[in-house]
């Protein structure tokens, strides 16, 4: 028999302000800990030294992570101007320069490629994996990488401030799988004279933003407490980018149990993705057929049984 996870059986959202200098995966169990929760993990990796909204999710929450992974998420961050490095940051070693400067009209021109849907070659020192191996730790170990291109859906890109000839600060919004530093790369690259990410945050994805995340400092003052509890956001919420779907309690029943459900009639068309709610909680998240919820994730919550 398996031993049961310990841990309390809670579900929901919360989300954190991430600081520099520790790892995604860190604010993960800082927070599993701090609420004593059994499960949970995070919608989007943020490297270590960047900052801003890591939405971390609990118990069934975690059912929804794929919809904030695949939303849409804007970034704030300063491109050096003037040096290439190996990890495409300040973190990394320098292996180019130039004493080009570009003026704030050529870089806005610049940008300009780098908007609608890109191809985007991933930085050698970052998560992906090569032949089951992740692309960072072959580079590390002074193997030469060569990722392939992915495609990137840049919504916006926009010069937002020019503080000296060496920086510029640049806002983003954009789709699933984008990495920052590959802008910086490539955008000093078009320009000539090289570039790298200084500094970057985070300040919304999906629907979660920075400015209502919770520091470490404060989760750690209200761990094991009522009060963290109090900030926890419902799991629907990471279902924010699909239709809602009433569906009866007979309905409700037979999605539970992993069988299609009766919905209520909506706009959506045959074949959509969407969630069916009962009393404004999700039961099911599945695809939409003939006025019924064909359910792909199934949502227990202790209150239904």
């Amino acid at each position: 028999m398996a031993r049961k996870r310990k841990g309390r059986d809670i579900s929901g959202w919360l989300v954190v302000d991430k600081p520099a200098g520790i790892t995604s995966t860190s604010v993960v169990n800082k927070v599993r800990w701090a609420l004593q929760a059994r499960k949970a993990g995070h919608a989007g990796t943020l490297d270590p030294e960047a900052t801003g909204v890591l939405a971390v999710a609990l118990g069934e929450a975690t059912k929804t992570v794929p919809y904030i992974t695949d939303a849409l998420k804007a970034y704030v961050f300063t491109v050096r101007l003037g040096q290439a490095t190996n990890t495409d940051d300040a973190e990394g070693e320098v292996i180019a320069q130039s004493d080009a400067r570009p003026n704030d009209a050529q870089i806005k021109e610049a940008l300009q490629p780098l908007l609608g849907e890109i191809m985007q070659v991933p930085p050698k020192f970052s998560a992906v994996k090569i032949d089951g191996q992740r692309a960072y730790k072959l580079a590390r170990d002074g193997e030469d990488v060569e990722l392939a291109a992915r495609p990137l859906w840049v919504e916006e890109l926009v010069l937002a401030d020019r503080p000296d000839a060496d920086h510029v600060v640049l806002e983003m919004t954009c789709g699933k799988g984008g990495y920052v530093r590959s802008i910086a790369r490539d955008l000093g690259q078009a320009l000539g004279c090289h570039g790298h990410v200084r500094s970057l945050r985070r300040i919304w994805s999906g629907p979660f933003d920075a400015e209502d995340g919770l520091s470490i400092q404060q989760i750690e003052q209200m761990a094991h407490s009522p009060d963290l509890d109090a900030y926890l956001r419902p799991l629907e919420e990471g279902l924010a980018e699909l239709p809602e779907l009433k569906c009866t309690p007979e309905g409700a029943s037979r999605l539970r149990n992993g069988n299609p459900g009766m919905v209520l009639a909506s706009d959506v068309d045959y074949g959509d993705e969407a969630w069916a709610s009962l009393n404004g909680q999700a039961v099911a998240v599945g695809l939409y057929r003939s006025g019924e919820l064909h359910p792909s994730r199934v949502f227990v919550r202790p209150e239904t049984g």
